[in-house]
């Protein structure tokens, strides 16, 4: 049992129940989709853009959820508990499942839940945010962790306002480490994050433009993400990339203690002599104090060093030994973003299609660069970049041409890559341009032979992997 009925009534109401038949009555698991849903779950019905949970709290029940959070009176249901009611006096039937809690508000519930439930635990809590890299860089840290510590991580990229504390309502008390993805569409949204969740550390990675379309400008993007390491406590750490100004000027946000990781001198932490071995991974020298390692590690390419360093800042400030962290950097489980997989006719594709920006687009082109074969890139719409959205596409077309043979753009937005592509000086017959997945899917069919080296990358709103799948060895 990782969560009780008592718990639970605490997180919502602020009262206790002190019935001893509230211990007996838990949750192995708490979930926002009722098709997750079988024995002691605890179901959230939320409301979404497209559909309302409460429609499914019969389907929660049918598979076995014992109880449901919900802020509408649903039909057919057995006991509905309004907890909004004052005063407040819990009924004797609250302990036969299957029961729903009513709430004001489900979300604001599941956040007020999981908060009290954080707080019944003395873990040492890692937030990482920043503009690119956060998921590679938390599939990291917890790699690493986890060779010396018990250790719970965010799944996938649950790092937003459901995902984050359905995180939390995992935490038990066999953990001593969690490291947590911190995400945010405006701003004000990391600090409610972390007030749920109490990091001691925060790692910053970046700040660049993937967020101007909701932000606006870079400052504004960096005001959002020091958001977290202003709610970190005086003894917890900040952990900053020394080679990025606006993060660096973080220090000044933090009552915390500052560790710069990065290639610059300055940095704690900090690597020389970096060299990537193409889809091998990357060789560097790790730097610290009087302490020189050789590392060797499998993301890809060079960008990665940075990956590696951030992971190692939080090893060395947690006191993990070098040999831990070391080897945590050597798992290849944490590759999770830019993926080398077998194409149709004995090509290579470079799967990189979980999401882009222009940071991001420009650092694979330059680890397809490194890679010996044609080389083709399949690029697509760029989103959410605002006011840099049209030079932001120019500058990734502009890279093009120094690295690709042929480049296939997906979209209104990728086109515009292509089309400065064009005009720099790549052959406009070396450039295919495609409305859609599909489009993109039939022309490379007809263009992959032998050999080829074949980049995808776009927005995750373009769905890129289906591109991926469909010229991938069957």
């Amino acid at each position: 049992m990782i969560l009780s009925i008592a718990e639970i009534w605490q997180g919502i109401t602020g009262q206790q129940l002190d019935d001893p038949r509230a211990a007996e009555f838990g949750f192995e698991d708490a979930v926002v989709d009722s098709r997750l849903a079988k024995e002691d779950t605890l179901f959230i019905a939320l409301r979404g853009e497209k559909d309302d949970g409460h429609n499914y709290v019969g389907h929660a029940f049918e598979h076995g959820a014992s109880a449901a959070i919900i802020d509408t009176v649903v039909d057919g249901v057995p006991l509905i508990v309004d907890t909004t009611q004052r005063p407040l006096t819990p009924p004797p039937d609250l302990f036969t499942p299957p029961v729903c809690l009513l709430v004001e508000d489900t979300l604001k519930a599941l956040q007020d839940v999981a908060a009290h439930h954080r707080r019944q635990f003395d873990v040492r809590v890692i937030g990482i945010t920043g503009s690119i890299g956060k998921t590679t860089t938390k599939e990291a840290i917890h790699s690493m962790l986890s060779k010396s510590f018990p250790t719970l991580k965010s799944e996938e990229n649950l790092n937003n306002e459901i995902g984050l504390p359905l995180t939390l309502l995992g935490l038990d008390e066999t953990h001593a480490k969690v490291v947590l993805e911190l995400g945010m569409y405006a701003l004000g949204e990391i600090a409610e994050l972390a007030a749920m969740a109490l990091p001691q550390v925060g790692v910053v990675t970046n700040v660049t433009q993937s967020h101007m379309e909701r932000l606006g400008t870079l400052d504004r993007i960096a005001q959002a993400k020091g958001e977290l390491v202003q709610a970190l406590p005086p003894e917890g750490t900040a952990i900053l990339n020394g080679d990025d100004p606006r993060v660096k000027a973080m220090s000044g946000m933090t009552q915390a203690q500052v560790f710069y990781y990065g290639l610059s001198p300055h940095c704690h932490l900090r690597a020389t002599h970096i060299e990537s071995r193409g889809l091998d991974g990357v060789r560097f020298r790790m730097h610290y104090g009087l302490e020189t390692l050789h590392v060797k590690i499998p993301l890809l390419g060079r960008h990665s060093v940075h990956t590696a360093l951030a992971a190692a800042a939080v090893g060395v400030t947690e006191g993990q030994p070098w040999g831990q962290i070391v080897a945590g950097l050597r798992d290849v489980a944490v590759q999770l973003r830019l993926i080398a997989t077998p194409g149709i006719r004995g090509s290579t594709i470079i799967d990189d299609s979980y999401n882009a920006s222009p940071t991001s687009s420009l650092a694979a082109l330059n680890l397809l660069a490194e890679l010996e074969g044609r080389k083709i890139a399949v690029l697509g719409d760029m989103l959410e970049l605002g006011s840099f959205e049209e030079e932001g596409h120019r500058k990734v077309g502009r890279r093009v041409v120094a690295v690709v043979d042929k480049l296939v753009t997906v979209g209104a937005l990728g086109a515009m890559i292509g089309w400065e592509a064009i005009a720099i000086g790549m052959p406009k017959s070396d450039v295919l341009f495609a409305e859609n997945n599909q489009q993109a899917i039939e022309v490379l069919q007809d263009l992959v032979a032998p050999g080829d080296l074949i980049l995808v990358k776009g927005s995750r709103g373009m769905q890129m992997e289906e591109i991926v799948a469909e010229v991938g060895e069957k």
